[in-house]
């Protein structure tokens, strides 16, 4: 069973199995004090995280990763710079790049493109697998072509998808998204945060769910969808 809570914006938090069996709690794009954000940084104290995912350094997405991960003792993962970046800070870093999975033995986790900016290194997707769960978290991207190819070797069981435009793909290219994914549910993300970025995610499910046998879940930030 794996839980997966959104936090607002692109922020996750994910529990799965891992693939040594024992149980992960990992969070992705940690802008804890997002302004739609139901939590603190305080809520963390006393809390165990296996690994802080950062698509990319944008402040809206690496946000509040090194007091997090010195909090929790949590590995941030993310792009090469990136993780040179957080082990400058004086936390755990394991940098990667796009291409193969990283060499982690308790998850599968590959860095997919995104097409986006970056002050270090290059924005970033992540395909993360457990023994319970896979899961998308495209990151802050526009549209490209070849999201058929992440869908067809990946094949995750959720995605996280942008829709609030103007910076990433909005409602439009979202189902477009979803139709060369083909994922089993899909998780709207980053809108409504901004006035720039206001979306309706329900138009996206009605748009996506009228087309194809897909299950769109929209969470309110602190609500949990179970998978599966």
């Amino acid at each position: 069973m794996g839980v997966i809570k959104y936090l607002g914006h692109s922020f996750f938090e994910v529990t799965l199995t891992g693939l040594d069996g024992s149980i992960k709690t990992i969070v992705i794009d940690p802008w804890v004090e997002n302004p739609l954000s139901p939590i603190k940084l305080s809520d963390y104290e006393n809390r165990k995280l296996d690994y802080i995912l950062i698509t990319h350094d944008h402040e809206d997405h690496i946000g509040d990763a090194v007091k997090l991960a010195k909090m929790t003792n949590a590995t941030i993962v993310g792009i090469y710079e990136v993780a040179l970046y957080a082990e400058e800070e004086g936390v755990k870093g394991i940098g990667g790049n796009i291409g193969g999975a990283l060499k982690i033995p308790d998850l599968e986790i590959v860095l997919t493109p995104a097409t986006h900016s970056s002050n270090r290194g290059v924005p970033v997707g992540f395909i993360v697998r457990g023994l319970d769960l896979s899961f998308y978290h495209a990151g802050d991207t526009g549209l490209f072509s070849e999201m058929s190819f992440i869908g067809e070797l990946y094949k995750p069981d959720v995605a996280m998808l942008p829709i609030g435009g103007h910076f990433t793909m909005g409602i439009r290219e979202a189902v477009k998204a979803v139709e060369l994914i083909k994922p089993k549910i899909v998780i709207p993300m980053h809108y409504n945060t901004f006035p720039v970025i206001q979306a309706d995610p329900l138009v996206f499910k009605k748009l996506v769910e009228e087309y194809m046998t897909v299950k769109v879940v929209v969470l309110k930030p602190g609500e949990t969808y179970i998978y599966p």
